[in-house]
């Protein structure tokens, strides 16, 4: 039977139609295994890219501890303030998006502190992330938050939780301390040295995101926790830190010293670093910020080249940490050194005489001394005492360059101390074979050549310590996030330099030097060793043409018998009227051991005479009839004079507490009493006894600073100038010290 034309076509567009869609079907099956199989790991990771957003949680660093336990570096959490560009994008109509991005621009520059054209530029960025500003503290975070409340911006503008950097302490032992980045990776010091330790492990946050970059609902968030990075504790001492600070930055005013200062207290026994004082140096909560003076040398810079050139010199400035990245000629204080070499290698003893002209020569090489004339004939605990240049280019020229030159590495010259700090310099120095016996004169009394301040610190340890040098170090041990010891530093004995029977020869001589030389190093009730030292700056000089370029320096032990403290002051280039070692370095040392020796618990054992010139507490007399008042002043061993016809003490000056020389006077007012007045007068240049008679009959009080006990020491500045007026009774500390010119 024959097939109608009209089927038979639809027969065939049946065919066709299943052979497409056969045909198609295989199509995607091929398709969708090679999405699902062959592909599809890869098309996978593009989806969870898409919906998944992976955040990182920032760590917080780890804590920096002075050996109390009192916190100088720590993390406290701060916010990143962003905006999601691409979702201000889907608003469909232009006005109100363009009134969304004026109004995010306008509030967050008023609140955040940053530029309206900024933010409203960034408000058109194709990003889902763009920061304004990082780390702000919660009060700004706070006002964000609730600036995004008010005006419903949800989801175009977020917080992200970090952490930020503080020094609770501000500029205290910042060059050792450091500070960190934007980033939190320390930049400087501590901070720098110790990074790794310091960083913490990031967590991760990880959660669903629809389009919009906001938080799906009913979805999963995995969140990994961060941990904190391990806490040091520092062999630093907050108040010695403190102490070796304030009495350094008086010095650099007082003698107007133009290339800063340093100052570090040591124990020479293990190294440990109780203070290390730069100033002046920077505040590492802000440590782009210059100070005043360097500040106005910037701004009145006019080329914008050079004066971005000079801001950045000075900021490196007040990073740099003198006490380890800057070489100075050490001067006589390493007359220590040679002096410990002869001694160990038997070519002088403490029965040795030199004698002093004024100067000498060698291989036609003029040295002089500081003393024109000289010092005459003087046995060896006088030469030193005297810092007599000629007499220790002859011990020098007795021990000869192969021995010299074997000593200066053993001390430690020739290679950097390893102080856990980065930055440590290098030594400059005439090597063996490059020494003759000119250069050898002129390195026995500390000249023509370059050590760091840590270097001589650690090599006169040795020289008092029985011999041993020691590593200096800054960090006793390190603690995790549960306060367990994960690591602690020992003492490093690199080795044995001179014996023990030397070392204690040269504490000798450092204890006379102090009591016969080095006088303004002296401490009431304390038994010092001293050496101070004044080298030029001979490079700056031949490239200046300025010849009163000098280091003054002076390096105290304590307690001179059993030796545990050391600390070393230099004044870098000081412009006052004298520029000696001994008369302007030597009383910061002084100052600074008077305060740290009875602080760790050393026990004055006072003379006489220093009994004599104490100071005493003055007594609480206020409240007390004027017949209780008498007794209870008198009974203190002061004197007490009355203002007012009351019979009762409201008042009293010096007030309780403070401290007066003996014999002093308490100011007794009653209750109709006027308030007397007296201008203070000039001190400077007089006597102590002369300073007290003045003070008495005007009825002022006068606090000594300096031994005071040591004859020859006159008044060099005072706490109140003279021509001011203040009330009677009140307390003017007053300076001492020897001006006899020590090298």
């Amino acid at each position: 039977m024959a097939i109608k034309p009209g089927k038979l076509m639809v027969k065939r567009t049946f065919i066709i139609m299943l052979v497409v869609i056969v045909a198609l079907s295989g199509v995607s099956s091929v398709s969708l295994f090679n999405i699902m199989v062959l592909k599809g790991e890869e098309y996978q990771t593009k989806a969870s890219e898409q919906q998944l957003y992976d955040s990182l949680v920032t760590a917080p660093r780890g804590d920096i501890y002075d050996r109390n336990m009192q916190v100088l570096a720590t993390s406290s959490t701060a916010w990143t303030v962003y905006i999601t560009p691409n979702a201000i994008k889907k608003i469909k109509k232009a006005d109100q998006r363009d009134a969304v991005r004026d109004t995010i621009a306008k509030g967050l520059s008023e609140i955040l502190g940053v530029e309206y054209d900024t933010v409203y530029k960034n408000t058109d960025k194709n990003s889902y992330y763009v920061i304004v500003k990082k780390k702000i503290e919660k009060s700004v975070a706070d006002k964000v938050r609730k600036f995004i409340a008010d005006n419903k911006l949800t989801k175009y503008i977020g917080l992200d939780e970090t952490t930020k950097r503080y020094y609770p302490n501000d500029s205290l032992a910042s060059v050792v301390l450091g500070f960190v980045g934007s980033d939190e990776q320390g930049l400087s010091g501590i901070e720098s040295f110790y990074d790794n330790e310091l960083t913490g492990i990031a967590g991760r946050v990880v959660a669903a995101k629809n389009a919009l970059g906001t938080d799906m609902p009913f979805t999963y968030e995995k969140v990994e926790e961060a941990v904190k990075g391990n806490s040091l504790v520092l062999t630093l001492d907050s108040y010695i830190q403190y102490t070796a600070e304030k009495y350094l930055e008086t010095a650099i005013a007082q003698n107007k010293v133009a290339e800063r200062g340093a100052a570090v207290v040591m124990n020479v026994n293990t190294g440990a670093i109780l203070a290390m004082a730069v100033k002046g140096d920077f505040n590492p909560n802000e440590p782009f910020v210059l100070s005043a003076v360097d500040q106005a040398r910037v701004d009145a810079e006019t080329d914008e080249a050079k004066k971005s050139t000079l801001r950045s010199e000075l900021l490196n400035r007040q990073w740099r940490n003198k006490v380890i990245s800057d070489s100075y000629e050490p001067g006589s204080v390493f007359k220590v050194i040679t002096a410990s070499i002869a001694i160990e290698e038997n070519l002088i003893n403490k029965n040795n005489t030199f004698y002093c002209n004024g100067h000498t020569s060698v291989a036609g090489q003029r040295y002089g001394c500081w003393k024109h004339g000289g010092h005459g004939t003087q046995m060896l605990q006088q030469a030193i005492a005297n810092s007599c240049n000629p007499a220790f280019i002859t011990i020098g020229q007795l021990v000869g360059v192969s021995t010299f030159s074997k000593y200066f590495k053993a001390f430690g010259f020739a290679e950097k101390t390893g102080i856990d700090l980065p930055g440590e310099s290098r030594s400059t120095y005439h090597k063996q074979e490059n020494m003759g016996v000119v250069e050898l004169a002129s390195s026995s009394f500390g000249q023509t050549f370059n050590v760091t301040p840590i270097q001589m610190m650690a090599a006169v340890s040795a020289a008092v310590n029985g011999g041993y040098l020691v590593q200096p170090h800054l960090v006793s041990k390190a603690i995790n996030q549960e306060n367990k010891v994960v690591s602690t530093t020992t003492t490093t004995y690199k080795r044995q330099v001179i014996s023990k029977t030397t070392s204690q020869t040269m504490r000798e001589l450092m204890g006379f030097v102090a009591q016969n030389g080095a006088k303004n190093s002296l401490v009431p009730g304390y038994k010092i060793g001293a050496k101070t030292g004044t080298s030029q700056k001979v490079a700056k000089i031949q490239a200046t043409g300025d010849t009163y370029l000098y280091i003054s320096s002076c390096m105290t032990i304590a307690p001179i018998d059993n030796p545990e403290i050391a600390v070393l002051v230099m004044l870098d280039e000081p412009k006052g009227s004298n520029y000696y070692g001994g008369v302007i370095s030597a009383p910061v040392n002084a100052k600074i051991m008077a305060d740290v020796l009875p602080y760790l618990g050393y026990e004055p054992s006072y003379s006489e005479e220093e009994i004599k010139k104490l100071a005493i507490d003055v007594p609480d007399a206020v409240g007390l009839t004027l017949n209780e008042a008498k007794a209870k002043v008198t009974g203190a061993k002061l004197e007490y004079k009355i203002v007012g016809s009351g019979d009762k003490v409201v008042r009293q000056l010096p007030e309780v507490g403070k401290k007066v020389a003996t014999g002093g006077v308490v100011i007794l007012y009653t209750e109709d009493a006027d308030t007397a007045k007296v201008t203070v007068p000039n001190f400077t240049g007089y006597t102590a006894t002369e300073v007290n008679t003045m003070a008495a009959r005007l009825g002022l009080n006068i606090e000594f600073s300096g031994n005071i006990a040591i004859s020859g020491l006159r008044a060099y500045s005072q706490s109140i100038a003279s021509g001011t007026e203040v009330e009677v009774g009140t307390i003017v500390t007053v300076y001492f010290r020897d001006e006899s010119a020590v090298d």
